[in-house]
């Protein structure tokens, strides 16, 4: 006999399930022999320890940085960290002026370095470039010579600067200091500090800067992205490039600087970003916009660093590093451990619950509930190993809590084919017509479930974020594995046999459900339904045939009828 069109179905189903599972472990394997993967997930701060970074701000003398400055940094430190691709890190604040950046795991150079060594970002006006020289740029625009060192030198312009690149800024004493600057100094994280408003010595990796006061604030970028610049027709020339993305307040800032700049003669015609006091880029201003790209011998790599820096730099004040500790697990195995035995306990009430309440039927629960495991364990493990997911203790509560979102399928499911069979289905025809009833309430459900997990995750953070995640993923399974397995092996066990015949271990016996199917669409009545149609037939052998006339008349006519209300035979 040919196999039913529900048995086809089922069958590729589960061929293509199974294709997913070998996929996952492949996709694995694969990790764990050639991409540095591992078989278990990467745990969090709380489960496995860490490193905990201090940074304390950089201030100037009598200089305070407010309770919105400090939050603002905590926000902008953790969205750095998160661009790192480290999960699970916490970002709070210690006292009245610390940050305190919590890794899990071992911290690698790449995320210590975003961490440490990105904070204050500002954009100045360059005044001088150069090696040291005893030369001076004064107010006049002409090169001055003084002897070295200068005696009785003028600290403060003579004339009030117009603008951030006037060299009204460059007093005699400003010049002496510009040119006995060693920019080795900047190791010491102190001699790179000046007010806003004040110019600023600094250097890059082989240049010397002299710059005017703070035009535009780092904290003005709303975004920036590397990417290829564009030629004549919307062509890639091939040259990487840098786009910065300024708001209202930023862009007009930049577009009256780049107005004045591009007048100016080298090195005045640049604009110098500063981060932590350093220059990371000081490009020619070649035109008036206000949404720069920054173009020169950009590599993939140095245009996406830069394009970081720019985009996570902007902290409200500068920050160093006051302390590096590996800190040891909050909770440890132990909690862990708990929290399993947890689970356990859970998994074990559940299938408890449906050996009792659906009898073998229940079987196909425990199954599916195995298989979900499985497919959350490999893509949490996969996630862990391709975007550095970590597994906390509330990540594990999320699984947990998962059981029982699991369980609820299955239950509405099987519910529904016990309703199919009450109305007097076939158990084939009740797993065909119980799934389309069924699977509307498991979407509107998990659908419900998917949006908490997404609002909170997006909402929340720290270990909340990591318990939305997993609630998240396994809610997705748990469709996955109603869709892919569970209502294919009932359309495979309905052909069989032992469920087809009600047998009461079945779960599926419908003289327990209240009707006992015979064939051809036939049911046998409970006992108090076979009294009740027995002394109907008796009535009926006491009527006339009159009667029994007006009674078909009204039976084909849809109404009801007393026979007592007709003459009866004397």
């Amino acid at each position: 006999m040919a196999s039913s069109s529900p048995v086809k179905s089922a069958s590729r189903s589960l061929i293509w399930l199974g294709i997913i599972v070998a996929v996952l472990v492949a996709v694995l394997g694969g990790g764990v022999l050639w991409g540095g993967a591992s078989w278990m997930p990467k745990l969090g701060l709380d489960l496995e320890g860490g490193t905990e970074i201090i940074l304390t701000p950089v201030l100037e003398g009598g200089q305070q940085i407010t309770s919105d400055e400090l939050n603002q940094a905590v926000s902008i430190m953790r969205e750095r960290v998160d661009a790192s691709g480290v999960s699970e890190a916490q970002v709070s604040t210690q006292g009245s002026d610390n940050i305190v950046v919590s890794i899990p795991g071992p911290l690698d150079d790449a995320t210590r370095k975003r961490i440490t060594s990105s904070s204050k970002l500002e954009f100045r006006a360059v005044l001088l470039t150069g090696a040291p020289s005893n030369t001076f740029v004064g107010q006049n625009g002409k090169s001055t010579l003084y002897p070295s060192p200068a005696p009785s030198l003028q600290s403060t312009p003579s004339t009030k600067p117009s603008n951030g690149s006037d060299t009204a800024y460059i007093t005699p004493a400003l010049q002496a200091q510009y040119d006995a600057f060693d920019c080795n100094s900047l190791k010491d994280g102190t001699t790179n500090v000046a007010p806003t408003g004040k110019p600023l010595i600094t250097c890059d990796a082989s240049t010397k800067y002299l710059l005017g006061p703070v035009e535009v604030n780092g904290a003005d970028i709303t975004n920036a992205t590397a990417g290829m610049t564009q030629g004549q027709g919307g062509t890639t020339t091939g040259q990487w490039a840098v786009n910065i993305t300024f708001n209202g307040k930023g862009a007009s800032a930049f577009q009256k600087v780049s107005s004045r700049l591009i007048a100016l003669d080298s090195p005045r015609n640049q604009f110098a970003a500063v981060l932590d006091g350093r220059v990371i880029t000081a490009p020619v201003v070649q035109g008036v916009t206000d949404q720069p790209q920054i173009t020169g011998n950009f590599t993939q790599e140095s245009a996406t660093s830069l394009a970081d820096q720019l985009k996570f730099g902007a902290l409200p004040v500068s920050f160093k590093v006051q302390s590096s500790d590996t800190i040891s697990a909050t909770l440890g195995s132990s909690q862990l451990l708990a929290g399993l035995i947890a689970g356990l306990i859970g998994l074990l009430l559940v299938v408890i619950y449906t050996l009792i309440q659906y009898r073998l039927l229940g079987l196909v629960t425990i199954t599916s509930l195995v298989l979900a495991a499985i497919l959350t364990y490999l893509v949490i493990t996969i996630l862990s190993w391709r975007i550095d997911y970590r597994l906390s203790l509330a990540g594990v509560a999320g699984l947990i809590v998962a059981i029982g979102f699991t369980a609820d399928s299955f239950i509405v499911y099987f519910e529904r084919i016990r309703d199919e069979l009450r109305d007097g289905r076939g158990l084939v025809s009740a797993v065909e017509a119980g799934w389309k009833r069924a699977k509307r309430t498991v979407y509107a459900a998990k659908t419900t479930n998917l949006l908490a997990a997404i609002v909170l995750y997006v909402l929340a953070v720290g270990n909340v974020q990591g318990f939305a995640f997993t609630l998240g993923v396994t809610t997705i399974i748990d469709v996955l594995v109603v869709i892919m397995f569970t209502h294919p092996t009932l359309q495979l066990l309905a052909s069989t046999r032992f469920f087809a015949s009600g047998h009461p271990w079945s779960g599926l016996d419908p003289q327990a459900l209240g009707a006992v199917y015979r064939g051809a669409a036939q049911f046998r009545t409970t006992a108090s339904q076979t009294k009740i149609a027995s002394s109907s037939r008796e009535a009926a052998k006491r009527q006339t045939i009159a009667e029994r006339k007006a009674a078909a008349l009204v039976g084909s006519s849809g109404e009801s009828s007393d026979p007592s209300d007709d003459g009866k035979e004397s």
